[in-house]
Order: C-alpha cells, then sequence, then structure tokens
C-alpha cells in the first residue's frame, strides 16, 4: 500500500534501528472519477496489509468534497517489517494496478519512534498535536505504568543496584507503552489532542 519511497527516504528508513517502530505515509492525487476503482483497490490492499508480520494497522485520511488526495498511513512495528513490506511482490503487483489511477506526484513519509503513537504531522486533515501535549499525554501515561511496574518487580530485584533494576523494568515498560498503553490513551484523549 505505500510507494516506492524517494532513494533519500530510503536512506533514512535505513538509518533508523531495525526494531523502532514506524508509520508510513503515501498521499495520492487520484484521476478524477476513477476513486471508486482506487476504493477498491485500497480494500484490497488493507486485506494483503493484514497478513504482513509487524504491521499494526491502516489508517485512510480521503479527500474532502472538490479535493482527490488521499492519505494513507501504514503502521509497522519494526522498521523490518516494513522494508519487508516495502520489498515484497505482492506490494509491488498492488502498486503496479494503482498507477493507473494516479495523477501527480506521490508523497511518501517515515515517522519513526515515539511519533508512531501521536498523528503524523503532515497529513492533510490531522495535524500533529504540539510537542507539550505529546509530552505530556506520555507522561501520564507513562509514570502510572513505570511506578505499577517497579512496585511489582521491587520484591525480585529490589535489592540490585538502580542501573540494573532499571533494565528489566524499561525491558516491560518500552514494550506496554508502545503496545498496549499508548494506542489506548491516544484514543481517549484524541479530542483534547486535536484541540
Amino acid at each position: 500500500m505505500t510507494d516506492a519511497a524517494p532513494d533519500s527516504a530510503r536512506l533514512t528508513l535505513r538509518e533508523m534501528a531495525p526494531t523502532d517502530p514506524v508509520s508510513l505515509v503515501i498521499r495520492r492525487r487520484i484521476l478524477p472519477g476513477r476513486e471508486p476503482e482506487y476504493e477498491t483497490l485500497l480494500t484490497e490492499g488493507g486485506a494483503l496489509l493484514s497478513r504482513v508480520p509487524g504491521h499494526r494497522g491502516t489508517g485512510i485520511i480521503r479527500p474532502p468534497p472538490g479535493e482527490r488526495e488521499y492519505t494513507l498511513i501504514a503502521r509497522f512495528d519494526t522498521v523490518n517489517a516494513a522494508a519487508e513490506w516495502e520489498l515484497s511482490p505482492e506490494r509491488a503487483e498492488w502498486l503496479t494496478r494503482v498507477a493507473a489511477l494516479v495523477d501527480g506526484q506521490v508523497s511518501f513519509e517515515k515517522q519513526p519512534g515515539l511519533e508512531f503513537w501521536f498523528t503524523p504531522p503532515a497529513a492533510p486533515n490531522l495535524r500533529q498535536p504540539p510537542r507539550w501535549k505529546m509530552a505530556l499525554l506520555t507522561l501520564a501515561a507513562l509514570y502510572p505504568v513505570s511506578v505499577s511496574l517497579g512496585l511489582l518487580l521491587a520484591p525480585v530485584i529490589g535489592h540490585w543496584p538502580a542501573p540494573l533494576r532499571a533494565l528489566p523494568q524499561m525491558v516491560l515498560v518500552v514494550p506496554a507503552m508502545t503496545y498496549l498503553v499508548m494506542p489506548v490513551v491516544t484514543r481517549w484523549a484524541a479530542g483534547w489532542l486535536r484541540r
């Protein structure tokens, strides 16, 4: 569902840690009257992506009335998972069919790390929240998770030196925040984040 990235974007993806989460943001302007065909291909592309290991979800921002630019957001739990999708023959075949419907330049971006939890900044109808809101929401979610895990682990590792205690706690906190807590918290706080 993602178009070939410009060489500079490919280099950036290669430079990222292979285990970092990443969201790919793709914009296409569709030829007038070809929107129904494109919608069908979007459904097919979503089904293809759902079978890709490491795919975390896909979002579609449809154009407002009178416009023709669609934005697709494909989220992956690792850069490696995104790269496997980009190199797959299924994606290549799907893109060949999409190419006949596209009018104009295709835009491709990646959003790594913490921005994986939030709305990509360049999407036309969804702006990235202010950084202070992202920081505050992250802190509000991270604090109880970190304290709870610290208390749960204390009987086992409480006598360890602080640097060693921090490691198993972080090994549990980061996946819990990425896969469980932040997706729920950002959906719950979506209205506040957009205001």
